[in-house]
């Protein structure tokens, strides 16, 4: 290597960790999920990142029945009400910093499961791999 590029090298790992971020994902569960079939996922009124769709597409593609829009839409059949809360940020782009899911039963309400998301950095994942992270962490067989 050239001296000038061994000069550059601190300068260029600094700034890959600053671009990187560090990300937390949390999860936990009470009941095992998978034995529900039917979930649905409230939409939030003041979220217009359609998230509520993307944890419902999450959700068949992992084999369940799941719908979302307002809790009063809701099926009289759903076992699983879904419920997130979501920060944005916007640094030049909006960008997820952070996603939590709950799990709850719907008669009885019992909460099942949660998890949560933070990445607070400029190259965050992508909202789809956020969700299908979080969903990945409470579905595993």
């Amino acid at each position: 290597m050239s001296p000038a590029l061994l000069r550059r090298l601190p300068l260029l790992a600094v700034l890959l960790i600053l671009l990187t971020g560090c990300s937390s994902v949390t999860s936990r569960q009470v009941v095992d999920l998978n034995r529900f079939q039917r979930f649905y996922v409230e939409r939030r009124l003041n979220e217009n990142n359609r998230l509520d769709e993307l944890i419902a597409a999450e959700l068949r593609a992992r084999g369940h029945r799941a719908g979302s829009g307002p809790r009063t839409m809701m099926p009289e059949d759903t076992q699983v009400l879904v419920t997130y809360d979501a920060r944005w940020n916007w640094d030049f782009k909006t960008y997820l910093i952070e996603l939590n899911l709950e799990f709850h039963t719907v008669i009885p309400t019992k909460k099942l499961a949660d998890a949560q998301y933070y990445q607070p950095s400029l190259t965050p994942k992508a909202p789809p791999d956020a969700v299908r992270e979080l969903v990945g962490r409470l579905f595993r067989r």
